[in-house]
């Protein structure tokens, strides 16, 4: 019998370019291909790739790419990518697929599960294979964060899971590996002509997307009062970095939800992340604990933040801070 494939579904830019987060999901997709010895497949719609954006996935990782080239896929409109998805999917029989708990993820997978009658999983910080079954186990917080729960659909398929983005590292890129390319005739009468794509509109919300970032002062509690986070932002300008917050400053109005790190906020792996005030409860921890660089800032010697930091100053944050602004300053005008 066919073993039945794992599936990932890639993203695609305006530049018609792979997603970086399209890499992570081959690092997740890889770890359970090779545990039910099955292939790993990446899903790419889009408009007029070039070779070399395909050939991307099979360098990080995957076996297969199912490319479906037609120009209405340029933009992501959930009801032509569930159309084509679930063609796919009735022609394939994958077992598992999984996307990025992105926008789009979160918009695709849902509307696709609805009309495969599957279950799907949101927002999974892990998945693991279940040795006795071959079972996906799908594993995300749940109670405000304050559990992790563990779930698995064992009577409908495929399996469906949305994945953290930044929850995993990149796979190194390995040039040797081959694969194969394969494209898929699209049928037109998938295509929804009910719905016009217009246009992007940024948001204006972060100054610096804490997911792309690659340095991230972070604030908690310990800056006592919402008029303290200037201290942040200030730093955060002159470091140019992404502006971050524990979930008790989010509760508190201090900052708005889009800055909360943590299982019930975005996860994060930039290169260095500032944690100042923040004592690293287990749910801010699971959001930054992959970052290549922890510093912590904290004057309670026995914070939680310290047992991961890579350096930790033990000290009063409003000293220290303006200190640290003042290097800043002389660096740049020194320079």
């Amino acid at each position: 019998m066919k073993k039945k494939e794992v599936w990932t579904v890639s993203e695609i830019n305006q530049q018609q370019e792979i997603k970086p987060v399209s890499f992570e999901l081959l690092a997740r997709g890889r770890k359970l291909a090779q545990e039910l010895e099955v292939p790993l497949s990446a899903i790419v719609l889009g408009d007029s790739l070039a070779e070399r954006e395909l050939k991307e996935l099979i360098y990080r990782g995957a076996d297969k790419v199912y490319w479906v080239n037609h120009k209405a896929l340029a933009r992501f409109v959930v009801e032509n990518h569930s159309n084509i998805m679930q063609h796919l999917i009735k022609n394939y029989q994958p077992q598992i697929i999984i996307a990025a708990a992105t926008t789009q993820g979160r918009t695709l997978m849902p509307h696709l599960s609805i009309r495969l009658d599957t279950g799907l999983t949101a927002d999974c910080t892990d998945l693991q294979i279940e040795k006795e079954t071959g079972l996906l186990l799908q594993i995300r917080p749940a109670i405000g964060g304050n559990i992790m729960a563990m779930i698995k659909t064992p009577e409908r398929k495929p399996q469906m899971s949305t994945v953290r983005p930044k929850s995993i590292q990149v796979l190194p890129r390995d040039e040797t590996r081959e694969g194969k390319i394969i494209p898929v005739d699209l049928d037109d009468s998938l295509l929804d002509r009910r719905v016009t794509h217009l246009g992007y509109y940024k948001s204006e919300e972060e100054e610096v997307n804490l997911s792309s970032a690659d340095i991230i002062v972070a604030g908690g509690r310990g800056l006592k009062k919402k008029e303290n986070l200037s201290l942040i932002r200030d730093l955060a300008r002159g470091l140019d970095a992404g502006i971050g917050a524990s979930r008790e400053v989010v509760d508190r109005g201090w900052i708005s939800y889009p800055h909360q790190v943590g299982l019930s906020g975005k996860t994060v792996n930039p290169k260095t992340y500032l944690a100042i005030g923040i004592s690293g409860a287990i749910q801010h921890l699971a959001g930054m604990k992959t970052a290549k660089n922890i510093i912590a800032i904290n004057s309670d010697p026995q914070a939680d933040i310290f047992k991961i930091s890579d350096f930790g100053i033990i000290g009063d944050l409003f000293e220290i801070i303006p200190l640290l602004k003042k290097k800043l300053e002389e660096k740049k005008l020194s320079s």
